[in-house]
């Protein structure tokens, strides 16, 4: 019969790596002298944008990572970390992790998996100040519809100015008209 800690770790191995497998993106982070309720406040601000706090005992964290495949994960895990799982928008959960840990310095950064690619704290950072993706959409659309709308106002000031020029041409003929018409 196995030990309940063993079935206990594989269980929670095996949970990391459903996690790992459903995740765009996973962050690590270090929550050394963090307090229960700020944890837990931590908890619900990244469950309002879909992302998950999963905290587990080292050993078993860097276990579950390397069989995933995630082997350049495991530099980061040291001391009491967090592992921070989202299926949705990093930005998010950048902008979540960057303003939580800048007003509680206990919580630190380390690392995390973007992707396809390992990024480092200041790359978090970085992520952090970028835009929604709806704002850069948007962005994207108002930069291509700008030559289209200058080239509509553009054609359309043409236009007015063949109207503007046309309609003075009429007044100046009926004018010369009535000069003649006062003439005879």
């Amino acid at each position: 019969m196995e030990k309940l800690g063993l079935i206990f770790r594989e269980t929670l191995e095996n949970r990391i790596k459903g996690y790992v497998k459903d995740s765009s993106s996973i962050f690590i982070i270090s929550y050394a002298k963090l307090s229960s309720p700020d944890i837990t406040a931590l908890r619900q601000s990244l469950k309002s944008i879909k992302s998950t706090l999963f905290v587990a005992k080292n050993t078993v964290a860097r276990r579950a990572l390397k069989g995933s495949g995630l082997e350049d994960l495991v530099k980061f895990v040291e001391g009491p970390c967090g592992l921070v799982f989202t299926k949705e928008e990093p930005v998010d959960t950048t902008r979540v992790l960057c303003n939580f840990s800048k007003e509680r310095e206990q919580l630190i950064l380390r690392g995390g998996f973007l992707e396809d690619r390992i990024i480092e704290k200041k790359d978090i950072e970085t992520l952090a100040r970028l835009p929604s993706k709806d704002v850069l959409r948007a962005q994207v659309v108002i930069t291509l519809k700008s030559p289209i709308s200058g080239l509509a106002i553009v054609l359309n000031q043409v236009l007015r100015k063949f109207v503007y020029c046309l309609e003075q041409i009429k007044n100046k003929k009926e004018t010369t008209g009535e000069s003649e018409k006062i003439k005879q």
